[in-house]
């Protein structure tokens, strides 16, 4: 039977029909919204909708509500409503492997760290309990226990980061009701900025070691020191960003969700005036097999490791990363005299929080500010005396 934009189908559960659909997509494949069949105390046939697979539902699921129904038309009693029941017994794990992880790899990029943490973390000591037993007190043994194996601040933080994200999925997708237990745990706190970033003669070595071993990678480096892109963002610029007419490019859909025009430097410009441009909507830098890529190369951890830049530092904060170059992008231009707000623009920061880090590097800047107020004081000062003198004299 064909019902507009969905086809019928029937479970192996007596009454339980679906409908997969045309246009969405669940799990690799078309997504089935489950429907009932039974009939009323007068015989009337009833065709009930339960709901879709990304919401939870299965046919087992409806094969339940289709028997608590026909359970209440034969005793006329009113049984626990079946969702109530499955809101009070569905398990983190359910949630996480069932339901958010499928949804995270289809709309995040952080999806496989998240996975980590899970089994590494989560899945051992909260994965088989339900979600209304997870309370504050039950996070703080997990902040307790990961802590004691010697995990960073960060790390802790981020664990409960993803308890907070599936807890408020579930409660989207109407698996759980009330605030995330993790609105009541005092997260830890930490200042995870990095510190360190590249000198001049520094740059030019690191440039002139990936050169020699990867024309693409030395590339790339150059994109993020010169312009000040994330590696996400060089990973997922498409033909149809680069003006070269103008000398810009144009970053979309980056992590803050803010999109934004960066100046090209002559050197970036040389880079995509010697390659031989593709359609708008290819990548600029794909993988070998053409898809977008989700990490930086290795070589770039050769070279690091070849120049021992990271030999002996313990303190994350001082290690040489790729994301050190857009950090080196930002102490540069501080340097020569741009201001916050412009750098802020530039880097697609939403705020000058994330980049009052680099106001230590503007001594002079400070300096000329203080001096400015002096001179203003200075001034004031010589009004008002001479407006004294003045009421003196008459």
């Amino acid at each position: 039977m064909n019902k507009g934009k969905f086809f019928t189908k029937v479970s192996r559960f007596k009454g339980v029909v679906y409908y997969e659909s045309n246009r969405k997509r669940f799990r690799g494949r078309p997504e089935r919204c489950f429907y009932i069949r039974y009939k009323d105390g007068k015989g009337k046939r009833i065709i009930e909708k339960i709901g879709w697979e990304s919401e939870g539902i299965t046919a087992a699921y409806a094969a339940q509500v289709r028997a608590e129904r026909i359970r209440t038309l034969r005793l006329g009693d009113e049984p626990i409503p079946i969702q109530k029941k499955r809101k009070l017994s569905v398990t983190f794990e359910e949630v996480f492997e069932g339901h958010y992880l499928p949804w995270a790899r289809q709309n995040k990029k952080s999806w496989q760290r998240e996975e980590a943490l899970y089994k590494c973390h989560l899945k051992p000591t909260i994965g088989n309990k339900p979600l209304r037993e997870i309370t504050p007190f039950v996070l703080e043994g997990v902040k307790k226990r990961m802590r004691e194996r010697g995990l960073s601040q960060r790390t802790v933080l981020y664990a409960l980061a993803v308890v907070r994200q599936v807890f408020n999925r579930a409660r989207d997708w109407g698996l759980f009701e009330g605030e995330p237990p993790t609105k009541q745990v005092k997260m830890p706190r930490f200042d995870n900025r990095r510190i360190r970033f590249l000198s001049p003669e520094e740059i030019r070595v690191l440039l002139e070691a990936c050169r020699k071993r990867s024309r693409e990678l030395y590339e790339m480096c150059l994109l993020s020191l010169h312009c000040g892109l994330r590696a996400g963002e060089i990973f997922s610029l498409k033909w149809g960003d680069i003006d070269l007419t103008n000398g810009l490019l144009y970053v979309v859909d980056s992590k803050n969700r803010i999109n934004r025009a960066v100046p090209m430097t002559e050197e970036v410009k040389k880079i995509f005036e010697g390659k031989v441009p593709g359609e708008p909507g290819d990548l600029v830098f794909p993988s070998r097999k053409g898809e977008e890529r989700q990490r930086i190369s290795r070589t770039f951890q050769r070279v690091l490791d070849e120049l021992g830049w990271n030999e002996g530092v313990e303190d994350r904060r001082n290690r040489v990363t790729f994301h050190t170059l857009r950090h080196t992008f930002c102490a540069l231009h501080v340097m020569a005299g741009t201001s916050l707000s412009v750098l802020a623009e530039l880097l697609g920061h939403r705020s000058l929080e994330m980049v009052k880090r680099y106001s230590h590097l503007l001594p002079e800047a400070r300096r000329e500010a203080a001096k400015r107020l002096e001179e203003v004081l200075k001034t004031e000062a010589q009004q008002v005396e001479a407006e004294e003198e003045g009421a003196k004299k008459h």
